[in-house]
Parts: structure tokens; sequence; C-alpha cells
């Protein structure tokens, strides 16, 4: 009688079968949510990055729509405010405002859309006020990380900026302008080497609720192993939202040029410069944000699943993942 090789079992009906190759350890082979719990390929990773918005409008788009446009208004409300300002002093506070409200925007949006994502893997959904809830405990966390990150690139531009002036002093503009050269080509490899290493530092500070030291040394744990895949996927999400956000905001940059230069009489012609222009980069946020977010954190899942067997836990647990509390410590680890 014909003896057949034991076969793995199938899954559940209504869940996703993937097949083994020879040799390989087996897997689950459940899809729960945006993605299969199993190692995840790129187009995995970018699929699961535009379907949790699919699958959490609200809590995506909504959420992300009303941040960006509260952020891109602001400039505009200061043009309204204060339109008789002359000078550089409207182009200056405008500018200032803008940084602070994005950097702010940024820090919300990147720890509130990280929640969501995680959701999204378990299968579940979450409204904004949930994911509110859920964050809100790490967002002090988050902000003195961006911060600290912030100042030590501040640190490391000055400092490259000091030794350019100096050696203008010393040895002539020709010396200086070589040095400079170099120091940028230096200093864009250390930040692209750097930002890869603290890439899920973000999401350890949100999902495994670790404080700002510890979420650098576990952003470096997951990374050093799998550096230039994790490198190039976040290269090629770069690439796809930056290409968005100019295709989408070049019609409205556009438009804003062809509006005549304000004279002493025009201050209508002013705001709505402004308004087109702050139309435009919050349309191409909108779109690209939540696409980066998701990129993201499912690369820090995969990671996971990669290094630590993760998709083995949440197999184990899926069945009591209804309740938020339960879905938000799965990610929490021993050691925090």
């Amino acid at each position: 009688m014909p003896h057949w090789p034991d076969q793995p079992p199938y899954p559940p009906p209504g869940q996703q079968y993937y097949p083994t190759h020879p040799g390989s350890p087996i897997r689950p082979r459940w899809k729960p949510g945006i993605i299969a719990l199993r190692p995840l390929s790129v187009s995995d990773i970018f699929n699961g990055a535009i379907t949790y918005v699919r699958a959490n409008p609200r809590a995506t788009l909504g959420l992300t729509t009303g941040i960006v446009v509260a952020t891109a208004l602001l400039p505009v409300l200061l043009v309204i405010v204060a339109p008789n300002i002359s000078g550089d002093a409207p182009v200056v506070g405008d500018g200032l405002a803008g940084f602070a409200a994005t950097f702010l925007a940024t820090i919300l949006l990147s720890g509130m859309l990280t929640i969501v994502v995680a959701r999204s893997v378990l299968g579940l959904t979450i409204t904004s006020s949930q994911t509110w809830k859920s964050f809100r405990g790490r967002l002090g966390a988050l902000f003195g990380l961006t911060v600290l990150e912030s100042f030590a690139a501040a640190v490391l531009v000055g400092a490259a900026i000091g030794v350019v002036a100096g050696m203008d002093r010393v040895a002539g503009g020709v010396v200086a302008a070589l040095i400079g050269i170099s120091l940028v080509l230096v200093l864009i490899i250390v930040f692209a080497f750097v930002f890869n290493l603290l890439s899920f530092a973000p999401v350890a500070v949100v999902l495994e609720r670790k404080p700002v030291m510890s979420a650098i040394r576990r952003s470096i744990a997951l990374v050093r192993n799998q550096f230039w895949r994790i490198m190039g996927v976040r290269v090629l999400a770069t690439i796809v939202a930056v290409a968005v956000t100019v295709a989408v905001s070049v019609p409205f940059a556009v438009a804003t040029l062809l509006i005549p230069s304000p004279g002493p009489n025009t201050v209508d012609l002013t705001i709505i410069s402004a308004m087109l222009s702050a139309l435009g980069q919050a349309l191409g946020q909108i779109i690209t944000i939540p696409f980066t977010a998701g990129v993201a954190t499912l690369l820090y899942v995969d990671s996971r699943i990669r290094s630590e067997a993760f998709d083995f836990r949440l197999q184990s647990v899926l069945g009591e993942l209804s309740v938020g509390d339960r879905a938000d410590t799965i990610w929490l680890t021993d050691n925090r």
C-alpha cells in the first residue's frame, strides 16, 4: 500500500492557504486581517499598507484629514490675521508656524496610525476615539524620541557647518567647498544608516510601550540582521510617496504661480494663493501619510515574524483578541 507523506493541515474555512516548500518550517497560513501570518514580501507589505486604509477609513483617512487640514490652515490663518505686516516677517512666521505644526502633526499621526495598522493585522477595526485612548499614554515618549532624534541631527549638521566655516577662514573658499561637499556626502550616509537603524523605535514606543532609550535599543536589535532589506523597502515606499505627492500638488503649485503678484490692495489674492498651496500639500499628505505609516508598521511586524516567530504567537491568541486591551498587550515583550 503506497505511503503518502504527511500534508500540512488546511486552515479553517474562509482562511487563506499558503503552501510550504520542502524543508521549510510549517508556518501559520491564516490571514485574520490585512496580512497573512507568515514572513511578508514587498507586495504583501504594500498591499497591506493600502488595505488597512480601506478597512478603517474613518480611523485613517478621517483622522489624517482632520490633523493635516488643521496643520495646513495654520499658515493661512496667519496671512488672514496679519496681512499688513511688511518685510520678511510674514514669510518667517509662516515658515516657523508651518514647521511646528507639521512636527506635531507627524508625531500624532505616526503614533495613532501605528495603532490602527496593528489592529488591522489582527483583523480588528478601531474608531478614532479608541485610537486616541490607546495612544495618548505614549504621546510624551514619542515626542521625546522625536525631539532627541531631531536634536542629534541638528548637532551633526551644526558641527559640519562649523567645520566648513572654520576651513573657509583658515584655508580659503576652495578648500572649504571641497570639505563641505565631502561632509554633505558623509552626513547623507550617516543619516541614512542611523535612520534605518532607528526606524522601528517609534513603533516600539507605541506598541511595546517602551521608554525612549529602550525603544532605540529594541529598534537596533530588530533591524541589524535585516538592515538592507528594510532599507530597500523603506526607500521604495518613499519613492512611491514622493511621486504621489508631486503628482497631486503640482496642479495647485501651477495655479499658485498663475496668480498675479500681490499689491497693497490685493490681500485676497495672497489668501487665495496660500489656500491653494496649503490644499495641494494637504491632499498629498492625506494620501501618503497613511501609506508610509502602514509600511513602517508592517515592516516591524515582518521583522518580528522573521526574528521571533511572532506569527505563531499571534495565531495562538487570535481567539482572545476581540477585547481592545488584549489586542494592545499582545505586542508587549517580556523585557520592557
